[in-house]
């Protein structure tokens, strides 16, 4: 009996020991996996915090890129700044020496000698910098006369502004010229193309499309009215001089005396003339375009008191397409005296007269062809056409058609022209004219630009 007894009881126990064995391994098992769900969450964190790690580096990389960007930026800016603050100082020196053929109809002699060729011009050009003022001038030599063609220091005073001040260019018009060729337009000899007067000019650079040129002038460039020159017509553009009596010569010295010191003419000169010249310029397939208006007003002084006034305005366009130049302006212009028709002008060493008031227009082509001929890069084939009509003086209409042809070499310019005009100042006539013969002239002129 105590033998079963203590079979019973190590039964017994060793049932207890495997069930308590048992729940030991279903402890150790739960652990290990919640063990193992740890090890997954904390992967995850681990990879989670790997992915943010690369997203900072990559961040960080951009970053630097941009910082390294911004550097290169400002070391350019500063690089540009210092060549702006380091822009060479002092005035150059430069000019050209041009000769001139010529064969015409009206003169019996020149057809005779089967042409003339002489000497045109000497000119000497400056042009430099002297801290933030910029100084240009031009002076041009001829076998009669001495002119300034324009001399006047400029200054920046704002980012897109610059003033002028001295001898220089009127804005008017088609710019810087209303033609191709080397005769200039019509225009230029009623004194509306490539003027130069004394005054103050405010130039507004193209930006935003658009253009402003505003200018006051005292007078013109040899001083008015009054000016101490010995001869008015000792000048490169056309200004006005004088005005006509009907009985007076067209091409009579407007401050001419008699013997017992009676004026035989009128003297008089332009003065506080205000100017202003707006283009709007915009792109295009193959160019740009612009398109422009001009105006202008001022007094005229006999050299005692007011003896009148005068203004013009002109609508224009300067079209650039592909190699081709179009060029289009009219307008009107009037001097306005009492019981006065007629006026005197004076330019390179003589007078002429033009109308006192009258219409104008213009219409110039230019084709242009780069060439490798030797020396030889550009040529430049033109028509140009004018013509002044509606003349208060009841003189005929005054018109010029030049065609030729512009060769750039080098250090030589040549131009190729031939020219057909009626009543036209350098082909055999005068704007006052009268004439209803159509005169011709063939002209070369060589010049050396250094």
């Amino acid at each position: 009996m105590l033998k079963l007894s203590k079979l019973a009881f190590a039964t017994m126990l060793g049932a207890t020991t495997s069930a308590s064995y048992a729940s030991d391994i279903e402890a150790m098992q739960a652990q290990l996996n919640q063990l193992q769900q740890q090890m997954q969450q904390l992967q995850l964190q681990l990879q989670e915090a790997q992915q943010k790690s690369q997203q900072q580096a990559q961040k960080q990389q951009q970053l630097d890129t941009q910082i390294a960007k911004q550097q290169q930026v400002e070391q350019k800016d500063t690089a540009a700044d210092s060549q702006v603050t380091k822009k060479p100082q002092g005035i150059r020196v430069g000019g050209a020496v041009r000769t001139n053929f010529s064969h015409t109809s009206y003169d019996d002699g020149n057809k005779n000698r089967g042409g003339d060729f002489d000497f045109d011009i000497f000119r000497v050009n400056f042009s430099g910098d002297v801290g933030d003022v910029t100084l240009n001038a031009e002076i041009r030599f001829f076998d009669y006369m001495t002119a300034v063609k324009y001399a006047y220091a400029a200054y920046d005073f704002a980012d897109d502004w610059q003033v002028q001040a001295g001898i220089t260019k009127v804005p008017f018009g088609n710019w810087p010229y209303n033609s191709h060729n080397y005769f200039f337009g019509t225009t230029y000899y009623i004194g509306l193309e490539d003027d130069h007067d004394l005054g103050v000019l405010f130039k507004r650079k193209i930006a935003d499309n658009w253009q402003l040129d505003l200018g006051f002038f005292k007078n013109d460039e040899l001083g008015g009215v009054d000016g101490y020159v010995d001869d008015r017509s000792d000048r490169y553009s056309y200004d006005v001089v004088g005005f006509r009596n009907a009985d007076e010569g067209i091409y009579a010295d407007p401050a001419s005396k008699s013997e017992d010191g009676t004026s035989l003419g009128n003297p008089i000169g332009e003065y506080n003339t205000f100017s202003g010249r707006y283009g709007y310029h915009f792109e295009h397939d193959s160019g740009t375009t612009e398109l422009g208006v001009s105006a202008l007003a001022g007094g005229l002084h006999d050299g005692v008191d007011r003896a009148g006034d005068y203004h013009a305005w002109a609508v224009h366009l300067n079209s650039t397409i592909g190699a081709w130049n179009l060029q289009l302006q009219h307008g009107e212009y009037q001097y306005d005296i009492d019981n006065v028709n007629r006026m005197a002008v004076g330019a390179y060493g003589f007078y002429d007269s033009i109308a006192a008031e009258a219409t104008m227009t213009n219409a110039n082509i230019a084709y242009s062809v780069p060439v490798e001929w030797g020396p030889v890069t550009n040529l430049q084939f033109y028509n140009d056409y004018g013509i002044i009509y509606d003349k208060s003086d009841n003189s005929a209409d005054t018109w010029m058609n030049v065609t030729g042809v512009s060769v750039a070499a080098g250090g030589l310019f040549t131009y190729f022209d031939y020219a057909f005009a009626k009543n036209q100042p350098f082909v055999g006539g005068s704007v006052a004219g009268d004439s209803d013969e159509t005169e011709r002239r063939f002209n070369i002129n060589v010049g050396y630009y250094f």
